[in-house]
């Protein structure tokens, strides 16, 4: 009686165990730009609900003033806080005020809001009472001059 017994060796075992890490290091590479992705993603989502509610305050007043304060959103609307503190969050430990814009004209009818993208070579995303709004921008597009998405 001549038994064998059938298995994996060491050195096949050794083999698919470096696949899988080689594989798994692959996934997590590609994971670090998908999570950079949708923190722009939802930057992007908060300076829409930005253009969203000037609209509100530009129908209730005929004034986009309660937009900004300064050069950053109206920190006495909660909700424009929260909004804030929000792509604060995106931008994580590094952000600064600088980060974000937020301008209206003297007489209250125009307003521009941007904010800092994380992803290399995206720019600034901004909004304004114009209707622009898009990524690719350079920090000074939105300014107090002309509170609008201008192009440099």
């Amino acid at each position: 009686m001549n038994k064998t017994i059938k298995g994996f060796t060491l050195v096949e075992l050794l083999v698919v165990i470096a696949i899988i890490g080689i594989l798994a290091a692959i996934v997590l590479v590609s994971l670090t730009g998908a999570t950079d992705r949708a923190k722009d993603a939802r930057i992007t989502a908060d300076l829409s609900q930005v253009r969203s509610k000037a609209v509100l305050f530009y129908a209730d007043k005929t004034s986009y003033a309660s937009t900004c304060a300064g050069d950053t959103l109206d920190d006495s609307d909660t909700e424009l806080k929260t909004i804030e503190n929000d792509i604060m969050a995106q931008l994580g430990s590094t952000a600064t005020t600088t980060d974000t814009r937020c301008y209206t004209t003297t007489a209250g009818n125009a307003y521009c809001a941007a904010a800092r993208l994380i992803t290399t070579g995206k720019g600034w995303f901004c909004v304004d009472s114009t209707g622009a709004a898009g990524s690719g921008y350079a920090s000074s597009s939105c300014d107090s001059g002309t509170a609008d998405c201008a192009v440099d």
